[in-house]
Formats: structure tokens, sequence, C-alpha cells
């Protein structure tokens, strides 16, 4: 596998597209100029997690003594506790956070953008192909660039689309978070049990 194999395979993988909905829910109601620093602040926790996980992704879960397929129910069960909220939203959104409180790491570093299935994507990789280490180093940037990028552009598509469009994307997105999250914890229970 290639760099730019690979970055296109981690590109698809998070899903930035696919997040957006969550993204504009999440920090709808932040102050505006809020908004940007919220963002690029977990973005690049984003980052730190990912670029962890591909150098000693499987050495701390050695050392806490967990296997890959607990990163995947674990994610599997934080999706679907997001898209309850989304499909059925209350106060405070879908963080559940106070109005006007920032979200920190959960839920848009973890699991959105750093997320079960990019974690051990970049665990197969690493343990794969050892001696590849740049190569994958420089396919995750490209990818998280790329990602970047369609999610700090949430507030122009905001304006797009509008509340109502926005709204119902919403809850699009929350019944098809349920069923990535029940067939998150599906691959987990059926990889630990075989």
């Amino acid at each position: 596998m290639d760099i730019i194999t690979a970055a296109v395979m981690l590109f698809l993988i998070m899903d930035p597209v696919g997040n957006l909905p969550v993204f504009l829910s999440i920090l709808r109601h932040l102050p505006a100029e809020r908004r940007r620093k919220v963002m690029i602040r977990e973005l690049l926790i984003s980052l730190v997690v990912l670029l962890l996980f591909l150098f000693a992704g499987q050495e701390i879960l050695n050392l806490l003594n967990l296997k890959q397929e607990a990163v995947s129910i674990s994610g599997g069960i934080v999706l679907f506790l997001i898209a309850i909220r989304m499909i059925f939203p209350s106060e405070g959104g879908v963080t559940g956070l106070p109005e006007g409180e920032e979200p920190l790491i959960v839920p848009m570093a973890i699991p959105m953008i750093a997320g079960p299935s990019i974690l051990a994507a970049l665990l197969l990789l690493a343990h794969q192909y050892p001696h590849q280490m740049t190569d994958w180093t420089l396919a995750l940037l490209l990818a998280w660039s790329a990602s970047s990028i369609i999610l700090m552009f949430y507030e122009q598509i905001n304006r797009m689309l509008g509340d109502r469009v926005l709204q119902a994307l919403e809850r699009l997105m929350g019944m098809l978070l349920v069923m990535i999250s029940v067939q998150m914890l599906l691959d987990g229970a059926v990889k630990y049990l075989s």
C-alpha cells in the first residue's frame, strides 16, 4: 500500500462530510467567536490522539490489558448515546452541556474524528507494515488535513442550508449513527467471541 492509497482510505474512514451535521449541532450553542477556536483545538487534539495510536497504540492497549475489540465496543456505545441525543434533542444538545459551554475532547476529537475505526486502521497499518511508519505518518497527515479543511467550513455550510435543513440532517445523521454504532458493537463482539 502506498501513501496516497492509505491517505484516501484514512480520509474515507474519518468521514468529515458525515460528521458535519454532528459538529454543526455541537457548535451551534457556542458564541460565534469561540466556534473556530474550539474547532481548531478539537482538530489538533484528534491529530495528537491519531499520531499516538499510530506509533504506540498497540503498546497502550497492551499496557491497559485491553483488546482492540474493547475500542470498537466502547466507541460504539459512545456513538450510540450521541445518536440518541441527535434524534431526540434535549437541553444541552448533543453533548448534554449547558448552552454556551464548550465541549472538550468528547465527542468532537474522540470519537467523531479519532474514532474507533480510524484507530483500528492505524493499528493495523502499523502492525502489518512497521517498516513504513514514515509513509503512514504522511498518509495520516494528508487525510487529517483534508478532513480539517472540510470541517473548518462548517459555518458556510450552515449559512447555505439553514436551520430547518440542518435539523432534518441532524436527525437523519442520528439515525445513521445509531446504525454505525450498532455495527461497531456487533463487530467488536464478533471479534471478541471468535
